[in-house]
């Protein structure tokens, strides 16, 4: 085609292919969550992500604030997947039987690293302090759980409900440590089943 003046007119562009920030969130989520966060480098992203270094920077900000989201991310579904056993589940002690059972299957599974908040450790006071905030959200979950089970007759009225969650926390905080050294599921399930001898009498 020609233009008026018979000059060639210049062929049209492309479309510039879309950019799917969800899609790169989750990859740069893997590998922060293969590598922790110092490990990482931003090639490493980029080069995961498919995208260059100035659309990372355009869309994320920096790699603190990446980590950020990708935290995020990973915290979001793991509070889903709770609410949802917490919920359904008829009981509390069932809920945490669930759950426990649960990570030591997903824990040990060939394509799991562990819980990426339980093993990631960060040098930087605000990343160590937003690792921390995301850590704690489970426990509220499952010390209001523990407050609504006293009040229906589950527990007993003198059950300290912080103390429960803080002990149930660290017992799955603790199956993710052994599973990320190599735990086997036979050993994470008897700890699940020791935890729950545990549960207050009624």
């Amino acid at each position: 085609m020609k233009k008026a003046n018979g000059a060639p007119a210049a062929a049209p562009r492309g479309r510039p292919r879309s950019f799917d920030r969800d899609a790169a969130l989750e990859r740069a989520m893997q590998v922060f969550w293969r590598q922790g966060y110092e490990a990482t480098s931003v090639s490493d992203l980029t080069r995961a992500m498919d995208i260059n270094p100035p659309s990372l920077y355009a869309a994320f900000g920096d790699k603190e604030h990446l980590y950020l989201a990708a935290l995020e991310r990973y915290a979001q579904g793991r509070r889903e997947s709770l609410e949802q056993i917490l919920q359904q589940t008829p009981s509390a002690k069932q809920a945490i039987e669930r759950l426990l059972l649960a990570a030591a299957h997903d824990l040990t599974s060939a394509d799991c690293r562990g819980c990426m908040l339980s093993t990631a450790q960060c040098g930087d006071e605000h990343l160590q302090s937003a690792l921390a905030e995301r850590r704690n959200a489970p426990k509220r979950a499952l010390k209001e759980r523990f407050q609504r089970a006293v009040r229906d007759g589950e527990l007993p009225r003198s059950t300290d409900t912080g103390a429960l969650a803080d002990f149930y926390t660290t017992v799955f905080q603790g199956m993710a440590m052994q599973a990320r050294d190599g735990a086997p599921r036979k050993g994470l399930v008897a700890t699940a089943r020791a935890a729950m001898r545990a549960w207050p009498k009624g």
